[in-house]
C-alpha cells in the first residue's frame, strides 16, 4: 500500500485531524467513519454523500482494508462457521462463527502465525509472520456479520496470535469495535485471551476496560506449564495467577482460565488438587477444553470419565467450572489447522 493511510484503523479524533488538515469540514471524519464502521463499504465511491473530488482525494492519499474469502467451512452439527480470510500482502488468517442461543460470537486472529509455541496448538506450527492491524481485526468481524445477515453480539481474540504480542494493535481495535459511532459492541462482550505476557496483563488492568481476560494456563504447577508452554520459560506460573488477581483489583471483571485437557499429561486427580490450590479465592471462571488432537503433535484428549471427575474436583472445591461445548468438531475446529492446510497446498 506504500505509503497510504490505513483509514480504517484511525479513530474519530484521529481522522477529523486527517480530513480538516486536507481542507475538508469536520463534519465530514464523522460521514466516512459510519461509512468505514456502520455501513461497512470497501471502496470510496460507495460514500455518495462526499462530493467526487473529495472521494478522489480519498483514494489517493488511503486505502480501505478489504480482507477477501477465501474459505469458508460450514459444520453440519452446530451451523459453526470456519472462515480463511487472504489479506493484501498474501498472508492468510483463520475466524470462527459460533452461533449460540444469546446472539452470533466470532473468535478473531490478532497475528499471522504466532511465535508462542504451545505444544498442543497448530498455530504456532510455522511461527510469526507479522501482527495484525487493527483494521485487520475489524474486517474479520465485518465480513462475517455481512456474509451471514446478522448482527454480530459477541468477539472473541482467541484465534491465531498471542494477542499480547500485538499490544498497540489490539487497544487500538478494542477502540474502534466498542465505539458508539461505529459497531458499538459492548466491552463486557468483548473476550481477549493471553497465555500470559505479564506485563502487558498488568498494563491491560491499569486501563481498567471493562473486558473478559481469558488466561491460557493449561497446567496446575510450573513444571508442567514449563512442558506444554514454552512462555513458562519468561514468567512463572505464580507470578502469571497474580497478574489474573491484578486484573480483577482494577476492573472488577472476573478472569478466565482456559484449561486444555490433554490425556495423562495434566488431567490427574493430583492436577485437580493443584488447580484448586492454585486459584483459591480467586473471583474466576475455569473453561475444560477437550484438547483437539493435531497430526505434528501426539497428544490425546481425555476420555469423557476423566474430564467428568475433574470438573467434579474443581467444583467441590468452590471453582466455577465449565466443560467448553465442541463447536464445529466436523470441521478444522482447532485453532490453525484451516490456514496450515492451505499453505501446504500452495507449496504442494
Amino acid at each position: 500500500m506504500d505509503n497510504k493511510i490505513d483509514i480504517k484503523s484511525l479513530n474519530l479524533e484521529e481522522l477529523t485531524g486527517f480530513i480538516v488538515k486536507n481542507g475538508e469540514k469536520a463534519f465530514r471524519a464523522k460521514q466516512v467513519y459510519q461509512w468505514l464502521h456502520v455501513k461497512q463499504v470497501d471502496t470510496f465511491d460507495e460514500m455518495t454523500n462526499l462530493s467526487k473530488a473529495f472521494r478522489e482525494k480519498l483514494e489517493q492519499l488511503c486505502y480501505i482494508t478489504d480482507l477477501h474469502q477465501e474459505a469458508v467451512q460450514i459444520s453440519k452439527i452446530d451451523g459453526t462457521r470456519k472462515y480463511l480470510f487472504l489479506l493484501e500482502d498474501g498472508n492468510v488468517i483463520e475466524s470462527v462463527l459460533m452461533r449460540y442461543k444469546h446472539g452470533n460470537s466470532v473468535c478473531i486472529s490478532s497475528q499471522v502465525g504466532c511465535r508462542m509455541g504451545c505444544r498442543f496448538c497448530a498455530s504456532t506450527l510455522d511461527g510469526l509472520v507479522r501482527g495484525l492491524k487493527p483494521s485487520e481485526m475489524l474486517d474479520q468481524i465485518y465480513k462475517i456479520g455481512k456474509d451471514i445477515g446478522e448482527r454480530i453480539s459477541n468477539v472473541v481474540v482467541m484465534g491465531t496470535g498471542e494477542p499480547m504480542d500485538n499490544f498497540d494493535n489490539l487497544l487500538k481495535f478494542i477502540e474502534l469495535l466498542t465505539d458508539e459511532n461505529g459497531l458499538n459492541i459492548s466491552q463486557r462482550n468483548l473476550t481477549v485471551s493471553t497465555c500470559g505476557i505479564v506485563p502487558r496483563m498488568r498494563e491491560l488492568a491499569d486501563r481498567q476496560l471493562a473486558i473478559t481476560l481469558a488466561l491460557s494456563l493449561h497446567a496446575s504447577n510450573q513444571q508442567k506449564r514449563l512442558e506444554l508452554m514454552p512462555v513458562a520459560n519468561k514468567y512463572d506460573i505464580h507470578e502469571v495467577i497474580d497478574a489474573c488477581r491484578y486484573y480483577f483489583e482494577k476492573t472488577g471483571r472476573r478472569v478466565t482460565f482456559e484449561y486444555s485437557l490433554v490425556g495423562g499429561v495434566n488431567d490427574t486427580d493430583e492436577d485437580a488438587r493443584e488447580l484448586s490450590r492454585l486459584i483459591h479465592g480467586m473471583n474466576c471462571h475455569v473453561n475444560l477444553i477437550p484438547v483437539n488432537p493435531i497430526k505434528e503433535r501426539n497428544y490425546v484428549q481425555s476420555n469423557a470419565a476423566v474430564i467428568a471427575a475433574f470438573k467434579n474436583k474443581l467444583e467441590k472445591n468452590g471453582i466455577n467450572v465449565t466443560i467448553r461445548r465442541e463447536m464445529g468438531r466436523d470441521i478444522d475446529g482447532a485453532c490453525g489447522q484451516l490456514r496450515k492446510r492451505y499453505i501446504t497446498s500452495k507449496e504442494g
